[in-house]
C-alpha cells in the first residue's frame, strides 16, 4: 500500500530565507521559509517528506557541516512558502535554538526533499502513531486520508499544552498521550500500552509508526507479529533515539534496522 519507489534526498542545497515564525505550543515553533531560492522547488507527493537543514556556523574542526532532518509540514508553491515545525527545549540541541531565535531574512539552506509514505487510497483504515517528532508528518497525513475512511491517530506529547488542532477528511479518532500524566513511566511506555490495547477495525490498516527508536521498534514488532500487518502496509522508522545526537543516531541506525529485521523472523514475509 506504500509507494514502490522511495524518493531519496538530492545532494544539491536549496537556499531559502526565513519569512516568519509562529509559536504553535510552548515547545513547538513553526518556521516558514521562502525566497527566490524556492522557485521551482518540488516538495514531492509524500506526506512524510523531509529536508536536511544545514548549519555551517556549527561546523567542526574538519569543516563538516552538521545537518538536521526535519519533516516538511506544508508547501505552498503559489506563495513559495515552506513550513517546518521544530520542537524546542531552551538551549538544548542545534535546530531548536535556531528556530527560537530565527528572524525574517535569516538564511537557511537544505538538502532534499526525501520521503516514502502517503496514505493509500485502497487501505481499509489508517493507524498513525508517533511522538512530537512525528507530529508534523502525522498532521500532513491526516489531511491526505480519503474522505470518510477511518483513521486512528495516537500521539504522545509532553502535556495537554502541547496538543495541536488536527483535522482530516477521514473519519478521525484522535487520542493524545501526555507524559506529565505518568511521571513514573519512561517516555514512550504509555504510548506502547495504548496502541497494544487498541481494538483494531475490520480489514487491513495502513500503519504509519515514527518517532523515538525505542517505542518504534517495540510497536513495529507488535503490529507485525501481534496484529499480522503486512510489511507492505507499514511505514516505521526511528526518527531519533533518546540520548543520541543526530550524528550518533545515524551511526547506529544500520544496526538498529538489523535488530528490527531479526525481531520479525517469526513472521512469514508478506
Amino acid at each position: 500500500m506504500t509507494d514502490p519507489t522511495p524518493r531519496k534526498p538530492e545532494r544539491v542545497a536549496t537556499r531559502a530565507v526565513v519569512v516568519r515564525t509562529e509559536r504553535l505550543t510552548p515547545h513547538m515553533i513553526r518556521v516558514v521559509l521562502g525566497g527566490e531560492g524556492l522557485d521551482g522547488f518540488d516538495a514531492g507527493p509524500y506526506t512524510d517528506r523531509y529536508v536536511k537543514l544545514l548549519f555551517p556556523e556549527a561546523a567542526g574542526p574538519e569543516g563538516r557541516v552538521p545537518m538536521r532532518t526535519y519533516t516538511i509540514r506544508s508547501w505552498d508553491p503559489a506563495a513559495r512558502e515552506l513550513a517546518i515545525d521544530f520542537v524546542a527545549h531552551g538551549d538544548e540541541g542545534l535546530a531548536g535554538p535556531w528556530a527560537a531565535a530565527a528572524r525574517p531574512g535569516d538564511p537557511m539552506s537544505f538538502l532534499g526533499p526525501g520521503g516514502d509514505y502517503a496514505p493509500s487510497g485502497t487501505a481499509d483504515w489508517h493507524l498513525l502513531v508517533g511522538d512530537e517528532s512525528a507530529l508534523p508528518a502525522i498532521a500532513a497525513a491526516l489531511e491526505a486520508v480519503p474522505d470518510g475512511v477511518p483513521v486512528l491517530a495516537v500521539v504522545e506529547v509532553a502535556s495537554a499544552a502541547e496538543e495541536q488542532p488536527l483535522t482530516s477528511p477521514g473519519a478521525l479518532d484522535l487520542r493524545w498521550v501526555h507524559r506529565d500524566a505518568h511521571p513514573d513511566r519512561a517516555p514512550g511506555d504509555v504510548l506502547v500500552e495504548t496502541v497494544e490495547a487498541l481494538t483494531f477495525l475490520p480489514g487491513t490498516p495502513q500503519v504509519f509508526l515514527h518517532g523515538d527508536a525505542g517505542f518504534v521498534r517495540t510497536l513495529r514488532r507488535h503490529v507485525r507479529l501481534g496484529r499480522q500487518v503486512p510489511v507492505t502496509a507499514l511505514s516505521a522508522s526511528g526518527y531519533w533515539r533518546r540520548g543520541r545526537t543526530e550524528e550518533g543516531w545515524r551511526a547506529e541506525k544500520a544496526d538498529w534496522k538489523a535488530a528490527v529485521a531479526l525481531d520479525e523472523q517469526p513472521v512469514l514475509r508478506t
